[in-house]
Order: structure tokens, then sequence, then C-alpha cells
């Protein structure tokens, strides 16, 4: 896949102002968390909130309505990977791993799940048809050799990582409705929600429409469930994800801006490329860049890149929804909700969508 271990945040984030965990709660009642996927990817609802903080109520096809000649819709290729194995120790307890980083073609960062964290030098059994040594440790992580290249043996033995939110093991639907029809490239572990509504043809006629788009790599990783467990949002350290942004949509963007479209993020994981990629060379252009970030997006942020963003609804307390209140503003994100939840909108990684045009800045 072309990317290293974990390192050391090659993006700074600007010290937040100070927030805490309550500036981002709302209550959610469970029955509205989507358990699967709606019929048809694009039958998804579509809550609006406009330039003027105002709320509409829609069908994913309207976005079509919403977008305009010469925006750029950016998505994020990531493949999901099948990271999820179960197995045993060499001492007989059980084990569940979940790859995170596949670092060498033959090796990979997990997570590892036991009653006792196995030692470097123990031989892990997985799936029932193969062997893969511990060699160590990087922090959480867990460093694995595998005997065989990794994507090879997931692809013919693990599972489809489903969100820990969603009740049921992964089933043969979700290996295809989990996945965004445009995904290429192999890493996450995690979808990219945002994109699962698209369909060929929705795309096919935005193209009609003189919409354009681009692509940038971003791949998710497990710490995007990750709770905030600080309560000043300040203090949260951020998880590190893999990103790539090219020239191609480099170019992409500089063309939509010429011809006066705005830069559409399919997803907070675009969010999260387009905006690391600009915080690399702060003083310049947007220049193709790839890399690790740890970029943490609370209100206070500027954007650079990003003028609108279409997105899921996300997590009571998560960077999520810190990211998206730093787009909108934390009292239109918390009344978008509010309404979300009274209107029975459907949350998360199988949910509805919602689009955001922020309000223009005076």
């Amino acid at each position: 896949m072309g990317y290293s271990a974990l390192s050391d945040p090659s993006v700074p984030s600007p010290q937040p102002p100070a927030f805490t965990l309550a500036d981002f709660d709302y209550h959610l009642p469970d029955e509205l968390i989507a358990q699967h996927p709606a019929a048809e990817r694009r039958g998804s609802r579509l809550l609006h909130l406009d330039g003027k903080s105002q709320l509409h109520d829609l069908q994913f096809p309207d976005l079509a309505a919403l977008v305009r000649e010469h925006d750029l819709l950016v998505f994020n290729d990531t493949r999901v990977i099948k990271a999820r194995l179960l197995g045993q120790k060499s001492t007989g307890g059980k084990v569940e791993v979940l790859v995170e980083r596949i670092v060498e073609p033959a090796r990979a960062l997990a997570h590892v799940r036991a009653s006792k964290s196995p030692g470097p030098g123990m031989t892990l059994r997985l799936a029932d048809a193969f062997d893969v040594q511990v060699l160590g440790r990087q922090g959480e992580l867990f460093d694995l050799q595998f005997p065989e290249p990794v994507l090879d043996l997931l692809d013919a033995h693990g599972a489809t990582p489903l969100p820990p939110y969603i009740a049921h093991s992964a089933q043969s639907d979700d290996d295809s409705r989990y996945q965004t029809v445009y995904a290429r490239q192999p890493g996450a572990v995690a979808a990219p929600t945002a994109g699962l509504h698209f369909d060929q043809a929705m795309l096919d006629q935005l193209a009609s429409q003189g919409v354009r788009r681009a692509f940038v790599t971003l791949h998710v990783g497990a710490g995007t469930f990750q709770p905030v467990r600080v309560d000043n949002v300040a203090d949260h350290i951020m998880h590190s994800e893999w990103y790539t942004v090219p020239q191609a949509a480099v170019d992409a963007i500089a063309e939509a801006r010429a011809n006066g479209g705005r830069v559409i993020a399919v997803g907070t994981t675009s969010v999260r490329a387009l905006e690391s990629a600009a915080a690399a060379n702060p003083d310049g252009p947007l220049a193709a860049e790839q890399g690790d970030t740890r970029l943490f997006i609370t209100p206070g942020y500027r954007y650079r890149v990003v003028d609108a963003l279409l997105t899921n609804f996300h997590l009571p307390q998560s960077t999520l929804l810190m990211l998206v209140s730093a787009l909108a503003g934390i009292e239109p994100i918390r009344r978008a909700y509010a309404h979300a939840v009274a209107s029975k909108y459907r949350f998360f990684s199988y949910g509805d969508a919602m689009f955001i045009e922020p309000a223009a800045k005076n």
C-alpha cells in the first residue's frame, strides 16, 4: 500500500480554544442508530444546513440541486480491507486481531484483544489457517509478521470490520455496502461513510451537470471510533491516519477556484486529507502531500481548502462532531442535530446524510 509505520505527528494542529466535552454532547435514542444500510445507496434522507443556518429536509438525490456547475466534489477513494481475524495464542487463549496498518507486504500493526496480551516472540494461530508472530509493540498496536502478503490473507480469511455500534457480525451484503462504489486504494478499517450514498448513476448525473470530481486517499483507522477521554478538548491526543493528496486533486481544486466553483468534501476524511495537506505548507499554496496526520479540527480552526461538506451524522462528544462544528458553528450544528433526532433521521455509518454550507465569513 506504500505507507509506513506510525510516526510522530507530521502536521501540527493549532491549539484548540477552551472547549469541554459538554459542548459537543447530545442525546441520541438507540433506535436511531442505523444497523443496516438503506435498500438503495441513494435511498437515504438528506438534511441541508444552508449558508443562512436554515434547515431543509430533503432526500439524498436532491443533492444534485444543491451543487453547481464547476463545483468540485472531493472523494476519499480508500478501500476497506477485511481486517478482522479470530484465532488463538500458542498457549490456547482466544484472540481477536484487527489489522490497523500494513507496513510491509507481510507485516502489519494491529489491535489485539486477548485476556492477556501476547508478548514478543509469541505465535498466534489465526482463522485456523495460518500463524503470525508477534514482533513487539508500537504503543497500543502489536507488530505482527505474517507468513504471506497481509492483503492476500485478509481477503481469504478476514471479515469486514463493522463499527462497534453495529450489533450484527459482518454479512455478505456488508462486504459490498460498507464500501464505496469508487473504492480503489486498500487500507482502511472503517469506511468513509458519506460516500456510501453514491451509486454510479448519481455520479454520472452530477458529472453531466458540470460538477467535477477529484480523489484523495485517507486510510481510516479504528481510532475514528475512539472516545475522547478528557473533559478539556485541548488535552485530547488525536489518532494518526495516513493520507495522500495527489497532484491531480491539487490541479482540480485550482481549476474549480478559477471557474468560481466550490470545493465540497465528501466526508470528514476528505476534509482531514485536504486540510492536512494545506497545513503542511501553511505559508504557501496547496501542494501534493502524503504522510501521517494527527490534525485535530475544532471550532476556531480556519478552513483553508474546504468550502462545504457532505457528511453523515456523528457520535456525541466525538472529534468528528467537533470538526463539523468548526465548519458550521457550534450552535447551528447543535440545532441541526436536535432537529435530526426529533425528525428521526438515521445516524452514523449506515445512516442518513447532511450537506453543510457554512455561513459566509465577513
